[in-house]
């Protein structure tokens, strides 16, 4: 089942800024809505470990998120790839853009997800409604730590 989701952000704090916090592990993991690690295998690629409660169920997803077609500091791609065991699986990208907005950034994305096992049983309305709301979250404390 496929969830398609774009959004924009106005952030307080020159590009160079937003795109090295967009690319800085510790950042990310403070960010990511339930990420209990978050490691750096390499400069594009990262191991993560998210706990999730969508609906009824708690899963725990493991994944790797790896970064790609960047143009620094303006745009790159995200894609990542999570198992959550008999929960399932999610997998999908974004496309990040960076812009200069007056002495702030409008940081714009879009992105698709696959999810699929138990999850996907949930129904596309509830699975939509908590990418969005998880989304959301991320974006509203990114801009927090960055342009705070």
């Amino acid at each position: 089942m496929a969830v398609d989701m774009s959004g924009e952000e106005r952030i307080a704090a020159p590009v160079q800024k937003v795109w090295e916090a967009l690319n800085d592990a510790d950042v990310l993991k403070a960010c990511i809505p339930g990420c209990e690690s978050l490691e750096k295998l390499s400069d594009t690629e990262l191991a993560a470990v998210v706990s999730l409660k969508i609906g009824p169920i708690k899963a725990k997803f493991n994944g790797q998120v790896e970064l790609k077609n960047l143009k620094p500091p303006h745009s790159y791609t995200i894609a990542g790839e999570g198992k959550g065991g008999v929960a399932g699986f999610a997998k999908g990208g974004a496309d990040v853009v960076l812009k200069e907005d007056g002495d702030g950034t409008l940081l714009t994305y879009t992105a698709r997800a696959d999810v699929g096992g138990k999850i996907a049983q949930l129904g596309s309305r509830l699975i939509q409604s908590t990418s969005k709301k998880l989304a959301g979250e991320f974006f509203a404390k990114f801009n927090e730590t960055v342009s705070g």
